[in-house]
């Protein structure tokens, strides 16, 4: 299971949020480069950026941010947050991103997103199923839809998708345990979907539970920034099983 850290970004700024709430705002880092050579030096090769700004503004804004972290780090990151529009993503790629991230796109221009799978090809775009009581949220979770998560990621595995981040929104941020639960039954439905675990996860023992259901990938964010999860453990984790 490849081991994910989280930067997300408001202002140019490395900060987290309590379940996507604008106003819990907390700042880490004013250099998110710092934070992103600290993963690398622990041998850790993915990241995993959201540009917070993009995602309320429902454009890219953030991309100098990804373009720095991309230039001057080996990292393969994927990048999410307001890409909307074919010219997001010629910037987000552009800037770097390996793989970006799409979410309310996905619900509310499906046109837009499919013709993005079908272009770039399914190693490049993921499907961000962002969820609050398995009901997809949008527009940086300021919005819930009527949509079910399992069937709503089915029906992008019908039309190419490999990879999907799902995130339990009731759980980000809260450091109280991932959606054991959820990613369970979406893996029963789709065991070959390479599932990206995020939201909640607080303790590394969380880790190798995720890995045993047959999650692809888990992405870690305040447990680290506020030292639950240290990143020698996470180092370990990583030269243990040779991700």
């Amino acid at each position: 299971m490849r081991i994910i850290p989280a930067i997300d970004i408001i202002d140019g700024k490395c900060v987290r949020l309590t379940k996507g709430d604008y106003s819990t705002k907390k700042v880490y880092n004013e250099n998110p480069l710092e934070i992103a050579k600290a993963f690398e030096d622990a041998g850790i090769e993915y990241l995993h950026v959201v540009d917070l700004d993009g995602a309320k503004a429902s454009h890219i804004i953030n991309y100098r941010s990804l373009e720095t972290l991309a230039s001057k780090t080996n990292l393969k990151i994927d990048f999410g947050g307001g890409l909307k529009s074919d010219e997001d993503l010629k910037i987000a790629f552009n800037s770097g991103a390996n793989q970006i991230t799409g979410g309310s796109i996905a619900v509310k221009n499906p046109e837009v997103f499919e013709k993005w799978i079908q272009f770039y090809g399914s190693d490049r775009i993921i499907l961000g199923a962002d969820c609050n009581n398995e009901k997809i949220a949008v527009s940086g979770w300021q919005e819930e839809s009527a949509l079910n998560v399992i069937p709503f990621i089915s029906s992008y595995k019908s039309k190419g998708i490999d990879y999907v981040i799902c995130t339990d929104i009731s759980k980000d941020g809260m450091l109280q345990g991932p959606s054991f639960n959820l990613y369970e039954r979406i893996l029963k439905d789709m065991p070959d979907i390479k599932l990206i675990a995020s939201g909640g996860i607080s303790e590394f023992e969380e880790l190798p539970k995720l890995a045993e259901l047959g999650c692809e990938g888990v992405i870690i964010g305040k447990a680290i920034y506020e030292n639950r999860i240290s990143l020698k453990d996470l180092e370990n984790y990583i030269l243990d099983f040779g991700i």
